[in-house]
This record gives C-alpha cells, sequence and structure tokens, in this order.
C-alpha cells in the first residue's frame, strides 16, 4: 500500500469514526436518561446475546473457533455497554490517528459503525417491544415476540448492513492477527494504555486480536456466521415457523 492510498485510508476512517461515535454517543445517552429504558434495552441484548449464543453453539464449541465466537458475541454484538471504549476512542481520536497503523484505525472504525447501527435497530426493537407490551409487562422476551418486533420494525436492509459489518469488521480484525510485530506492539502498550485511561479501547483490539490469530484463517468462521445470519434475516422477515431453527 503506498503513501497516498494509506492516508486515504487513514481519512476516510477518521471520518466514519467521527461520525459513528457522535451517533452512538447520542442514542445511549436517549436510553440510558430513563432507567426503565436502560432496563428493557439490556433485556433486549441479553436477549439476543443468548440467541447468538444457541445459533452458533458449533463455533463456541469449536477448540479452534470458541474464542473468537466469544469475541463475537460479546465485543462485536452483546449486551455489553460500550460507552467507555468509545469515550476512549473520541477523547484521543487526534493521537489515535497519528499512532495506530492504518489497517488497525480502519478496524476501530467498522466496529464503532456496528455499534452505533446496532443501537439504532435496538432501541427500535425496544420501542416496538414495550408498544406490544411485552417489556413494559415485564414479561420475558420469547421468540414469538422478538420476531413479530421484529418484522414490525422492518428496516431490513439495517439489518443486512448489519449482517455485512460483521463481515467486514471480522475479515479487518483476521488482517491485524497476521502481523506478527503488533503482537509486541499490544503488549507494550497494554500499561501505558491503563495509565491512560484507555483500557477498555486497548482491551477491545488485544482481546480482537488474540482471538482471531488463535484460529489461524477466519474465512471459515466468518462464512459460517454470514450464512447463519442471512438465512435467519430471511427467515424472519418471510414469517417462517420457527425461524431461529438453523
Amino acid at each position: 500500500m503506498n503513501d497516498t492510498t494509506s492516508s486515504n485510508e487513514r481519512q476516510q476512517s477518521t471520518e466514519a469514526l467521527r461520525r459513528h461515535l457522535k451517533s452512538a454517543k447520542s442514542l445511549r445517552e436517549q436510553i440510558n436518561f430513563d432507567p426503565t429504558g436502560a432496563r428493557q434495552r439490556l433485556a433486549l441484548r441479553q436477549w439476543q446475546a443468548a440467541r447468538l449464543a444457541r445459533s452458533h453453539a458449533d463455533l463456541l464449541a469449536s477448540p479452534r473457533f470458541g474464542q473468537a465466537a466469544q469475541f463475537f458475541i460479546s465485543d462485536l454484538y452483546g449486551p455489553k455497554d460500550f460507552s467507555s471504549r468509545d469515550e476512549e476512542v473520541e477523547r484521543i481520536l487526534p493521537l489515535l490517528v497519528k499512532m495506530l497503523p492504518a489497517s488497525a484505525l480502519r478496524t476501530v472504525a467498522l466496529a464503532v459503525e456496528l455499534d452505533a447501527l446496532t443501537e439504532q435497530l435496538d432501541a427500535a426493537m425496544v420501542a416496538e417491544l414495550c408498544r406490544a407490551g411485552v417489556l413494559e409487562r415485564g414479561q420475558q422476551i420469547d421468540e414469538d415476540s422478538y420476531a413479530a418486533a421484529y418484522r414490525a420494525v422492518g428496516c431490513q436492509a439495517e439489518r443486512q448492513r448489519q449482517i455485512v459489518l460483521i463481515g467486514e469488521t471480522g475479515r479487518a480484525l483476521d488482517k491485524l492477527a497476521r502481523k506478527p510485530v503488533l503482537t509486541g506492539l499490544l503488549k507494550l502498550m497494554r500499561r501505558p494504555a491503563q495509565l491512560a485511561g484507555l483500557g477498555d479501547l486497548h482491551e477491545f483490539l488485544e482481546r480482537g486480536f488474540n482471538a482471531f490469530r488463535a484460529m489461524g484463517s477466519a474465512t471459515d468462521f466468518l462464512e459460517s456466521i454470514d450464512g447463519k445470519e442471512k438465512r435467519l434475516l430471511g427467515n424472519l422477515f418471510a414469517g417462517v415457523v420457527r425461524p431461529f431453527a438453523l
């Protein structure tokens, strides 16, 4: 990659980071302003994480793919609140742009875009589940109520984009994991990052790097996730009986 290409990629990633950080922050502030809304959002995300664990149980149980599957569920699409990580990114963005390799900067940008889109879709799901009386009555979300809310919200293009972003983030991490020099760099950065209040960001990068490096090529792993999530999306929008039976 020449200097011009690297500079352009860095600029695009920086602009994307700023845009998606702002979007994710705004959505989180809206939902966290109301303690009830925050609990409802957590209930939705816990259900979705459990669904992911069921759908991808084979990957979680795999000696080769298990660590990456756990990272996928906990750090890319799960009940965890990414506020601290994103605040760290926002606070030191000018420094990140100078210090991180363009490929690592793009990885963070993709993860934050996925986070922002997920916040948007989850907010719509919470509103619909409340409208249907599921969350407001304290009922447990089940497959039928989730599927009904999913279809009512719609946003099929956004759901498709969400799956694309999962794949793009995974491939970006896979490329990073193939760069041995980053192993030493991440280890050296661990203590300084913690002292600088950047622990969440560093841990995210290190967990992702280690998970993808441990399994070797991520092609089979990412194709498995992509195939199942696309089938599930199709089942849900088509109103298939037992759409989660993949």
